[in-house]
C-alpha cells in the first residue's frame, strides 16, 4: 500500500499556525508558540518564515487559492442558483476552517499593511465575480431587473455578511442565527426579494436538494 506523501515542514508550520490562531487568536500566538507546538526549534521555523506577517501571508495565499476554486468550480448541468448555493455552503464552511482571519480581521489589517492591501485587492476581484454571477441570474430570468444603485447595495450587504459573520456570532451570542447554515440562509434572505417566480422555484428546489450545510452536502454526494 502506498504511503501518503510526507507533509513538508513549511506546510506543517502553516497547519499548526492555523490551529493555534483559530484557538486563541492571532495576537495570542507567537512563532515560538508554533515552534513549541510542533516540537521544532525556533531557528528552524525562522528559516521558513521570518515574521508572523510572513506566516499569515502564506496562510492567506492558501486561503485565496482554495476560495478561487470555490468560485470557479461548476458542476455540470447545474443552474446559476444551484452553483451559488453550493458556493455559499462552501464559503460558510471555509469561515470555520480559517475562523481567525474573520474574527481578527481588524487587528490583522491594522497590524499588517501587506495583508490589508491584499484583502482590498481580493475584495475588488470578488465583486467582479459576483457581478458575473448575478448577470447569469438576470440572463436566465431568475432575477428581476434592478437599478444599479440597489444592485451595488445588495452586493455590499452580502460581502459584509460573509466578512463579519463569525464576528457577529461572537458579539451576538445570545441571538438567533448561530447554528451552521445560518450564513447561507441570511444571504438568501437578502437575494430572495429580487428573484423572479422562476428564480424562487429554482431556489426552493435547490435548497430541498442540498440543505444549508456541508454535512447535508456530503450526504448528497
Amino acid at each position: 500500500m502506498n504511503k501518503p506523501p510526507k507533509i513538508k515542514t513549511k506546510d506543517k508550520i502553516l497547519l499548526t499556525a492555523i490551529k493555534q490562531y483559530n484557538k486563541v487568536g492571532v495576537q495570542g500566538v507567537t512563532s515560538r508558540h508554533i515552534a513549541g507546538e510542533m516540537g521544532i526549534s525556533h531557528g528552524n521555523l525562522d528559516y521558513h518564515y521570518k515574521t508572523k506577517e510572513d506566516i499569515i501571508l502564506a496562510i492567506y495565499d492558501k486561503m485565496r487559492d482554495e476560495m478561487s476554486e470555490y468560485f470557479v468550480a461548476k458542476k455540470e448541468e447545474t443552474s446559476p442558483i444551484e452553483r451559488v448555493h453550493l458556493l455559499l455552503i462552501q464559503l460558510e464552511e471555509f469561515q470555520y476552517r480559517y475562523r481567525f482571519m474573520n474574527l481578527d480581521v481588524l487587528e490583522i489589517t491594522r497590524a499588517y499593511p501587506k495583508i490589508s492591501a491584499l484583502l482590498q485587492k481580493t475584495s475588488e476581484y470578488r465583486k467582479l465575480q459576483m457581478d458575473s454571477i448575478f448577470q447569469e441570474f438576470s440572463n436566465e430570468d431568475y432575477m428581476m431587473k434592478i437599478e444599479p444603485e440597489i444592485f451595488d447595495q445588495v452586493q455590499h450587504i452580502i460581502r459584509i455578511i460573509i466578512t463579519f459573520w463569525l464576528s457577529q456570532r461572537e458579539v451576538l451570542a445570545n441571538e438567533k442565527f448561530t447554528e451552521k447554515g445560518s450564513m447561507v440562509k441570511s444571504i438568501w434572505a437578502v437575494i430572495s426579494p429580487y428573484l423572479t417566480e422562476k428564480g424562487k422555484k429554482e431556489q426552493a428546489e435547490t435548497i430541498a436538494k442540498y440543505g444549508y450545510t456541508q454535512l447535508n452536502l456530503n450526504d448528497e454526494e
